[in-house]
């Protein structure tokens, strides 16, 4: 989240990875009259190329107060684009990344759960056998 205010000031709330939030004031010009900026987009997350939605940063890079370079890849069909994005894209970009993120890791729990699961069940049915002895450990 951001917010501006008309005399050069802005503020941007941060999550650390521990969860405790912070806000970083920034005091710099607004004149972003330097750099080309992209139209508004949507969603970073889309490839323009193929349409999936797999596309991710390989860089980004703070360029003013208000705006960011980023460096985008798919990996679908290897397209790869750099432009500059208002905060509000990139936020909503940001959003994007953590949801999947956290898709990710969910599957991820449910995969190790399952794997364990099958072990244990390998495990004792070796045991049941007395296909395990003592000189395996």
């Amino acid at each position: 989240m951001s917010e501006h205010s008309g005399h050069g000031q802005y503020v941007r709330r941060v999550v650390l990875p521990s969860g405790r939030a912070i806000e970083v004031v920034y005091f710099e010009s607004m004149d972003d009259e330097t750099v080309e900026f992209a139209p508004p987009i949507a969603d970073l997350h889309v490839c323009p190329e193929c349409n999936r939605d797999l596309v991710y940063p390989v860089e980004w890079e703070e360029v003013s107060g208000t705006h960011w370079e980023v460096l985008l890849r798919c990996p679908n069909c290897e397209w790869t684009s750099i432009g500059h994005y208002d905060q509000a894209t990139v936020d909503r970009f940001d959003r994007v990344l953590d949801d999947g993120t956290e898709l990710l890791l969910h599957d991820l729990k449910r995969l190790e759960q399952a794997n364990m699961e099958d072990e244990i069940v390998r495990f004792s049915k070796a045991l049941e056998a007395g296909a395990i002895l003592p000189e395996d450990f």
